[in-house]
């Protein structure tokens, strides 16, 4: 199933802990043009997380059903659950001229990024692994394994941000939300001057 529309699909990946989700529901607020393709996950929801608006929060039954019947652009088993991100969603956005916002890991994003090329891809870098482990532990979510654990998968997901389009360092929140909204702008700036261009002059072929 190809993806394609007027749309444009931007990628934004980052280690957990960074505040990656902060930064997506602060651009999603002052653009109106973009929309964010809620994941569906096996996790259980954590304090304050909504189905539907956080992720789709589905059974492991149900996952492996959506796997079987191709219902996943992407999806990765992380730490004993399933997440991906639904085909049928962001197709239609695309299809509507919408821009759709993917918040994925390293690994979806490849696989997104090589079903649509032309995407535009993010990574969120924190300012240092120190500050990394200090929000981590400020989150208070995870047992000291875990925390163990995503340092060093934040280390091994650092060392792909180099494949990216875009490198944005979350130190300041507002900083970080403005370089990602004017890396967006940026894009679709580039993608009207080309059809401005190439448009007119493709007509006479």
């Amino acid at each position: 199933m190809v993806l394609n529309g007027p749309g444009h699909v931007f990628i934004l990946s980052a280690p957990s802990g960074v505040g990656k989700s902060t930064i997506v529901k602060a651009v999603l607020a002052q653009d109106r043009r973009l929309r964010f393709s809620v994941s569906s996950t096996t996790r259980s929801p954590r304090p304050g997380e909504t189905h539907g608006v956080d992720y789709y929060f589905l059974s492991h039954e149900a996952f492996e059903k959506g796997i079987e019947a191709g219902r996943f652009l992407e999806w990765a088993e992380v730490y004993g659950n399933y997440y991906g991100t639904d085909r049928h969603l962001v197709r239609t956005w695309l299809a509507q001229g919408l821009d759709v916002l993917l918040e994925i890991d390293v690994q979806g994003a490849r696989k997104v990024r090589a079903v649509v090329p032309e995407a535009t891809t993010l990574f969120i870098l924190p300012p240092s692994m120190d500050v990394l482990e200090e929000r981590l532990r400020r989150r208070a979510t995870d047992a000291e394994d875990v925390i163990q654990r995503r340092l060093e998968a934040a280390q091994m997901e650092i060392r792909e941000a180099p494949w990216y389009d875009y490198l944005v360092v979350n130190d300041a929140l507002e900083e970080a939300v403005a370089d990602v909204a004017a890396i967006i702008r940026a894009a679709r700036c580039a993608r009207l001057r080309a059809h401005s261009v190439l448009g007119p002059f493709l007509a006479f072929f």
